[in-house]
């Protein structure tokens, strides 16, 4: 009876083991899955930081609607431009009323602003030089009175973007180390709760590539499950925030989700096969009596 009791107990903390297994590699690999999605839509990132940069065109007093129009017709025709707002001045002065919570106009007696278009511009236009180019550009149209940009900020931007990339891929490079010793750790110790087992197989003469086949293969397949289950899971949160993730992240892009599933199931198995290997050959040359240590 007691014998019967030992290999249930046995079985039950391998596969105890193997599930703790699994379900750290899913986690792991769903971090690098959202990290993959990050880099792979950086290019995506900075030119939706750049394309919020922009420009708010101040008009002259009393410009005719029909005069508006035109401005607003002959900005969208250009290469440059990506969107267009007109803003009255009723608009503005609840907008700025929102802003400090109170009505300016009660104590001034009138409404001192004036009607402006904002302008985004497109990605690649979004640089200081091009910039003043541009500036110069809006000042020749008849309508304008004044044009104003955050120049600071458009600097800072331009800057940022470019040592963002850099800390990116090696913060990218030092977490994928990270990961992988940590699935390896996780493997090493399910590998350790049998190396008595491993042991044994070794009295009774098989060889090492016997030895080393089931715990290959079995690690392998839970490899592919949790690479399976970490997609699923980033898949869903992707779904999930799509709204919020909106010209930052495009979901529509299948290139760059199969991309990351790819990368996925292909480390979920590198890794798991790789650990597994060591872990096992570390075990096989170990003495009987260094088992116990």
């Amino acid at each position: 009876m007691a014998g019967k009791v030992q290999p249930q107990k046995l079985k039950k903390r391998i596969v105890r083991s193997y599930l703790t297994s699994t379900i750290s590699i899913s986690m792991i690999l769903f971090l690098i899955g959202i990290l993959g999605v990050v880099l792979l839509n950086a290019e995506r990132l900075a030119k939706y930081v750049r394309e919020n940069i922009g420009f708010t065109l101040v008009l002259n007093e009393d410009v005719p609607e029909a005069e508006i129009a035109a401005l607003q017709k002959a900005l969208k025709a250009t290469d440059f431009v990506k969107s267009v707002e007109y803003i009255d001045k009723e608009t503005a002065a609840e907008r700025l009323r929102k802003d400090l919570g109170e009505d300016f106009t009660g104590f001034l007696g009138y409404n001192p602003l004036l009607s402006s278009v904002d302008v985004k511009l497109m990605a690649d236009y979004a640089t200081p030089e091009k910039l003043v180019v541009l500036e110069k550009k809006f000042l020749e149209y008849p309508q304008v009175k004044e044009v104003s940009y955050q120049r600071d900020m458009v600097n800072l931007i331009n800057e940022n973007v470019k040592k963002i990339g850099i800390v990116l891929i090696f913060f990218s490079a030092l977490l994928l180390f990270i990961f992988s010793a940590l699935i390896n750790n996780t493997i090493r110790i399910s590998i350790y709760s049998q190396r008595f087992i491993i042991n044994t197989m070794l009295l009774v003469g098989a060889t090492d590539r016997f030895i080393r086949a089931p715990f290959v293969k079995r690690s392998i397949w839970y490899g592919i499950v949790g690479a399976l289950a970490a997609n699923f899971l980033l898949f869903v949160l992707m779904m999930s925030y799509a709204q919020e993730l909106t010209g930052i992240i495009d979901l529509d892009d299948f290139k760059i989700f199969g991309l990351v599933f790819v990368i996925d199931l292909a480390l979920g198995v590198l890794i798991s096969w790789s650990s597994t290997y060591l872990a096992v050959n570390k075990f096989i040359r170990l003495k009987f009596d260094e088992l116990f240590y």
